[in-house]
């Protein structure tokens, strides 16, 4: 018969055989609508907020085009450059103390001063709206000032009060509702205070060597085209080859959160396929239980004269069939989510996600899930196809069918490897989807043999006394034991949430415990030269048993290596942050405290030759530099190449005074500066750190100070956002190994029913039952949790220890919760089951033995 007829007379069978429903497929139909729902959904939500970046680029970054520089303003001939190409607005943006006027309490806050022009594009909405002169403008001395909601709650103050900041004195007019342009900032720690340029000017905080920054945006003609804007960028760099700034045009508005939204997209669609590849395992026991329960239909067709291969070929359509209506619903959930997102995110990102389908993305979630579908139901079709029906009538099912002939095993490896490729392939980050691949396959051949490890101790384990335990040891080994199912569906939720609780949990010990011990008390940035004598007095006055380590300090970009600019370089994802943006700078005559030398050596203190360099010797490695290698960066307009001369070990954890890269002193010969401290206080109290900050404030109103407990707090609160969003994430796939373990359970049922019924006849209870089946679904549980407990115990090690550089610790708690969870869903599942399977009269089974 030609394949079409075949299919043609398949499908019509398959339909047929499906006029009963979808019963015994809602735990296969759960598990890929929840995982083409995860992986469409996710790369939709990333999609569009992406679009919402690149629709709103000239709100979002404030211009068609935005050229930041660090600690110097334009001069004459850039400043009449940026003019000649449209509209400018200038605005700069720092970090300072904000003090009540009185001098009683104070707080750190991100300042930004904006000239009459801003907001080029969107507008800036503050509560109540005042005018611009009326907002800003100065009455009597006193400049008007815009905060945040934040700055008014920490400083308890009100609309009309006035603070203090730098030598002027502000009055606070109005709450910032919304700055357009807030995002292409970047993240800042403090609260926004809002001024004029002429406010700023007036506060005396800007000094030669301050850490400002200063951005000059532009807005270009109508209809200006990327075209032009490429051109103004190329024109930009090759007139001003020096000038060290940064370049941002309104296609790249936002692109830390671009990037981070891309990394967290990657995160959450692997985790997607994970939770999709443990529902593939459902996949495989709904088909087997399906063609346990059509064994009759099977051997009816085989005997009418039907061949294996139209019985594979009519089993195959209803499971496609099937898989279609699964990957629909998914695809229709993951188009919603969106629009659920516009709404839940609008809070957490300025960025209006833009609704809408997105078929690049639905239709990759649509490819994983039949693909995973065809490659977990071709093994059980694959052996049914083979089985004699003569086998079928006699038997109670596909157990002694054997293994699925060799191509079917062949064509289910190639899907796999195909699947595998495919998530490296359509990943941002292919080497993280590639350790993600070896992973998986690496956990499902532990856990397979974890399964049969537990077997082969349970059929060697020494016979007891009781007849429950002996019942419930004997299940575990005997053939067609769900050992192996329940080990791999539940082990693999289970190992990516231990994995993700020892990571956070390490992360927070570290943010709340270890870190604080470590650190100073005290950062104190801006310095000046003039006032380092008299800085160092106060503190000495204030804090006679601390420690002071202060340290010069410069803003410089990394313009080239060995002479390639680092445009034109393909740096490894883990150290490209160093040659993004700029990085804070330093000159040093001796080798730091808290820093080994790894190769090279350090030069003489009254060194005067060519410029050389120090370099952190991870992210040097990262970068592949050498000794001997060149580094160009640019500080304050000009271009400086220095040579490296030694790498170091640098202890980041310690939070104190390090940089990438200490000069030498020569490099900087001349070069305006401010200075950074640092002031560590054995057993401080809060209260002592309060009088400490509030004297410096008061004396110094321009040295910016930063308590580092404050900082560390703000950050132990984002990485606990963090963490709780990726557990929320990761327990997709937990929820799909419940779903594939409760699957898999429903599918041993009806063996189930065959051993209950003839132990009954044989005088067991019922209390003995359950008690038996009780401790098989313990043992297993167990075992599945000791297993979760070292995988991921082992995959966080790795994490935190190899690639954070942090200690890490094994946690108890973690330990304990997960042989709760184990325990908990593995009996309370088995035993919901137990009651269906006990309720059974022996009579109907005993007929058809």
């Amino acid at each position: 018969m030609p394949f079409s007829q075949t299919l043609k007379l398949a499908v019509r069978f398959s339909l047929r055989e499906m006029r009963g429903g979808l019963r015994g497929f809602l735990i296969f139909l759960t598990c890929i609508t929840l995982g083409v729902a995860a992986i469409g959904g996710v790369n939709s939500v990333a999609r569009s907020i992406t679009t919402g970046v690149a629709n709103q680029g000239q709100v979002l970054l404030g211009g068609d085009v935005r050229f930041q520089l660090n600690q110097r303003e334009a001069n004459p001939d850039e400043l009449a450059f940026l003019k000649s190409l449209g509209t400018l607005s200038e605005s700069s943006n720092m970090r300072s103390m904000v003090r009540l006027e009185d001098g009683s309490d104070q707080s750190l806050a991100e300042v930004k001063a904006v000239d009459a022009a801003y907001p080029l594009f969107g507008g800036l909405v503050t509560e109540p709206a005042l005018p611009r002169e009326e907002l800003f403008g100065e009455k009597a001395g006193v400049f008007g000032a815009a905060a945040a909601d934040l700055l008014f709650e920490r400083l308890g103050l009100k609309i009309g009060d006035r603070v203090k900041l730098g030598k002027a004195t502000f009055e606070l007019r109005a709450k910032i509702v919304t700055e357009p342009d807030a995002i292409s900032e970047g993240f800042g720690f403090a609260p926004r205070l809002m001024v004029s340029n002429a406010g700023l000017a007036a506060s005396g905080l800007v000094q030669p060597g301050s850490l400002v920054e200063h951005a000059y945006k532009i807005r270009l003609p109508e209809g200006a085209s990327e075209a032009q804007l490429a051109g103004i960028r190329k024109q930009a760099e090759e007139k001003f080859p020096q000038a060290g700034w940064s370049i941002r045009t309104r296609t790249n508005a936002a692109p830390a959160l671009s990037a981070n939204i891309e990394r967290f997209s990657q995160f959450l669609t692997l985790v997607g396929l994970t939770a999709l590849i443990v529902g593939g395992v459902g996949v495989a026991n709904a088909v087997r239980a399906y063609l346990d329960g059509k064994r009759g239909v099977i051997a009816t067709f085989k005997s009418l004269g039907a061949s294996g291969g139209f019985v594979f070929t009519v089993y195959l359509v209803q499971i496609m069939m099937i898989a279609t209506i699964g990957v629909a619903i998914g695809l229709a959930l993951g188009a919603l989510m969106p629009y659920a997102a516009a709404a839940a995110l609008s809070s957490v990102i300025p960025v209006p996600a833009e609704g809408g389908l997105y078929p690049v993305a639905l239709a990759m979630a649509a490819l994983f899930g039949f693909l995973v579908t065809l490659a977990f139901a071709l093994l059980p079709l694959g052996r049914a196809r083979n089985v004699p029906a003569t086998a079928l009538f006699r038997e109670m099912g596909f157990g002694g069918g054997g293994l699925a002939p060799w191509r079917y095993v062949a064509a289910a490896a190639g899907l796999a490897v195909l699947l595998a490729a495919l998530a490296v392939w359509f990943s941002s980050d292919r080497r993280i989807a590639l350790i993600f691949v070896g992973a998986t396959i690496f956990a499902f051949v532990v856990l397979r043999a974890v399964g049969f490890g537990v077997q082969w101790l349970a059929r060697k384990s020494p016979r007891v006394r009781s007849t429950a335990l002996r019942l419930a040891i004997g299940n575990i080994h005997r053939p067609g034991a769900l050992t192996p199912s329940v080990v791999l569906s539940l082990g693999l939720g289970l190992t990516l949430l231990v994995t993700l609780a020892l990571i956070d949990g390490n992360l927070r010990r570290q943010i709340a415990g270890s870190l604080p011990e470590q650190a100073p008390n005290f950062f104190f940035v801006d310095i000046q030269e003039s006032d380092l004598d008299a800085f160092f007095a106060l503190i000495g006055k204030e804090a006679p048993e601390g420690k002071l380590v202060r340290v010069p300090m410069l803003r410089g970009r990394v313009m080239a290596l060995n002479g390639v600019e680092v445009q034109k370089l393909k740096v490894p994802p883990a150290g490209a942050w160093v040659l993004r943006g700029d990085r804070g700078l330093t000159y040093a005559k001796n080798q730091p405290e808290n820093s080994t030398l790894s190769a090279g050596t350090w030069w003489p203190q009254d060194y005067q030759g060519e410029p050389l360099v120090s370099f952190s010797a991870e992210e040097g490695n990262e970068l592949g530099l050498k000794l001997g290698d060149t580094v160009t960066v640019n500080v304050l307009g000009r271009n400086v190449t220095a040579k490296i001369a030694n790498f170091r070990e640098v202890k980041w954890e310690s939070m104190g005074i390090n940089f990438v890269m200490v000069f030498s002193p020569n490099t900087f010969a001349g070069a305006p500066h401010s200075w950074l401290a640092t002031l560590s206080i054995p057993d401080a109290s809060i209260g002592e750190e309060a009088r400490i900050l509030n004297s410096v404030t008061k004396t110094f109103p321009a040295v910016t100070s930063v308590r580092v407990k404050d900082a560390l707090e703000v950050v132990n609160r984002l990485v606990g956002q963090l963490g709780t969003a990726i557990r929320v994430a990761a327990s997709v796939a937990l929820i799909a190994s419940v779903l594939v373990l409760a699957g898999a359970l429903a599918a041993g049922n009806r063996a189930r029913i065959h051993d209950a019924v003839v132990l009954k006849t044989l005088g067991a209870t019922r209390r003995t039952l359950i008690a038996a089946f009780s401790l098989e679904y313990m043992l297993i549980g167990l075992a599945t949790a000791i297993f979760a407990l070292a995988a991921g115990g082992l995959a966080a090690w790795f994490v935190v220890a190899r690639i954070m550089k942090l200690p890490a610790i094994f946690l108890p708690e973690v330990a304990v919760a997960t042989l709760l969870i184990a325990l908990a869903v593995t009996v309370g599942i088995g035993l919901l089951g137990t009651w269906r399977v006990l309720g059974h009269k022996a009579a109907p089974v005993l007929r058809n033995l």
